[in-house]
């Protein structure tokens, strides 16, 4: 598991980073394959396709954005950057709690502190 400091130096895991993921997307895109034939060409192709990403679990103390690599067999958490009590709800308000899920997805503000944290590239991160 890569601390914030480690995954800094990882440059090109950093800029594979796909900030408009969202743990619902993912589901759709690597479990339920044929499920979302209406997405257009945003679907996996193969095995070797991957996502990398980050989300919240709700269950964490204390709570973290946990980075995931996944893919059509598995998921890897990656690494783990702690954040702050009222961060973490604001993505729990935000996307609506979700009773026996506790995954969810980062609020928009969320992202732009974790891409200037990561010293990442400037992104265009949705809204």
């Amino acid at each position: 598991m890569l601390s914030l400091d480690e995954l800094r130096l990882q440059r090109e895991l950093v800029n594979q980073i796909d900030w408009s993921m969202t743990p619902e997307k993912a589901v759709d895109m690597y479990l339920e394959w044929g499920a979302g034939w209406a997405r257009g060409n945003d679907f996996v192709r193969g095995e070797g396709d991957i996502s990398i990403y980050f989300v919240i679990y709700e269950w964490e103390r204390p709570f973290q954005a946990t980075l995931l690599k996944r893919s059509s067999r598995d998921v890897e958490e990656i690494a783990k950057i702690s954040i702050d009590h009222d961060t973490a709800q604001e993505s729990f308000s935000e996307f609506g709690k979700k009773a026996g899920v506790g995954v969810y997805p980062l609020t928009y503000k969320l992202k732009r502190q974790l891409s200037e944290l990561l010293d990442g590239p400037p992104v265009a991160i949705e809204q």
